[in-house]
């Protein structure tokens, strides 16, 4: 039996974002579907010292790293973990979050999520970006095999970077089950937000240049202040954040948005409940997990029709030129006025989302470890 290590050095619980999601569910589904395997979590400090499925499900090591620290986890990364993985017997190291160890004894599978760092260099800033710009490159090309979670980073990873495209493997993300009875009722959320009886447009998102959070803000300036939504904007805080909150100033906007910081499982939902559509600007993902989630909670959306996002949408969402604000908020007023074409959207998300399952991915995901070692 082959022993699978699965490279998480790059979690910092409650800090990390979509691959957080990713490694969190694809972990779960792995032991699931694939209970043959055996499987090896290599974590830092911050992930060792809190409960998850790394070390709740499958043995895990820690490696001397606090990843807060984003120097030393990339060094790490570098350093200690294939020596670690050496000595542990691992046939193959899965690295689940774009960076990967350039050497080592074992097989090595890298999931790259997304080639910001090319696109939009402005995305990250200091170590992080020092790091993709030149640490991403080397993994990406001694990896053995790849991972691309859509059709899109995997046309990157091949005009970028002149792949193979028979050394990738496109393994789209899952979306996991709702949870609404965990849900903030709405009279508390209404209330948190001092949202009245406004109509609510939920944009999920990291406030980062790439997102086009200002277009957005363009766009609801744009529709009327008697029919204008109250924007909510949850993410965790960004150097970009301030930048936004001085042109909703400048826009006269300030108090038709709320920049709120990382919420819980239960404002998440409550938030889905509440809202009367979702609205993603974004001018680069990945994959778009975001525009899934929605979708399977039966909340209308409009999306930018950039990079993987059509494809994620498959033609259950309005799309839109995210470098036009009057088409953003020609589509956001579609949606709120209701009717025939939002009952459709509604349906046609649910059924959209529904094609894709996490158990689907861990399936998907142990073929390419039984490809990766038979080569």
């Amino acid at each position: 039996m082959p022993r699978i290590g699965l490279n998480l050095l790059f979690l910092v619980p409650d800090e990390t974002g979509g691959m957080e999601v990713y490694a969190r569910h694809l972990i779960e589904s792995l032991v699931r579907v694939r209970p043959d395997l055996e499987l090896v979590a290599f974590v830092n400090r911050e992930a060792a010292a809190k409960r998850g499925p790394w070390n709740e499900l499958m043995r895990s090591v820690t490696v001397p790293v606090n990843s807060r620290n984003r120097a030393a986890w990339v060094l790490a990364d570098q350093t200690l973990l294939p020596a670690m993985a050496g000595r542990m017997r691992i046939d193959l190291l899965h690295s689940l979050a774009n960076l990967a160890p350039a050497w080592g004894p074992c097989r090595r599978l890298l999931t790259v999520h997304d080639l910001i760092h090319r696109t939009f260099p402005d995305a990250h800033e200091g170590v992080r970006a020092k790091a993709l710009s030149y640490v991403m490159p080397l993994g990406i090309r001694r990896s053995h095999r790849l991972i691309a979670i859509s059709q899109a980073t995997r046309d990157d990873l091949v005009n970028l970077f002149h792949e193979r495209p028979d050394k990738i493997d496109v393994i789209p993300q899952g979306v996991g089950e709702p949870h609404p009875e965990r849900a903030l009722p709405e009279n508390r959320l209404r209330s948190q937000l001092d949202a009245g009886d406004r109509p609510i447009a939920l944009s999920l998102s990291a406030k980062r240049p790439h997102k086009n959070l200002p277009r957005l803000l363009d766009a609801l300036a744009r529709i009327p202040s008697e029919r204008r939504p109250l924007l909510v904007i949850p993410g965790y805080r960004t150097w970009h954040e301030d930048e936004l909150r001085e042109q909703a100033l400048a826009l006269a906007i300030e108090d038709d948005v709320r920049f709120l910081g990382w919420v819980s499982e239960e404002e998440v939902e409550g938030l889905y409940a509440a809202s009367s559509l979702f609205v993603f600007p974004s001018y680069y993902e990945g994959f778009g997990l975001p525009v899934l989630e929605a979708m399977q909670r039966g909340v209308p959306v409009a999306c930018s029709d950039r990079t993987s996002l059509p494809e994620v949408a498959g033609g259950a969402a309005l799309m839109f030129d995210p470098d036009r604000p009057e088409e953003i908020a020609d589509a956001m007023e579609r949606l709120l006025s209701g009717g025939d074409e939002v009952e459709r959207l509604r349906a046609a998300g649910r059924a959209r989302a529904a094609q894709f399952s996490w158990d689907d991915t861990a399936r998907l995901t142990a073929e390419s470890y039984e490809r990766t070692l038979a080569r």
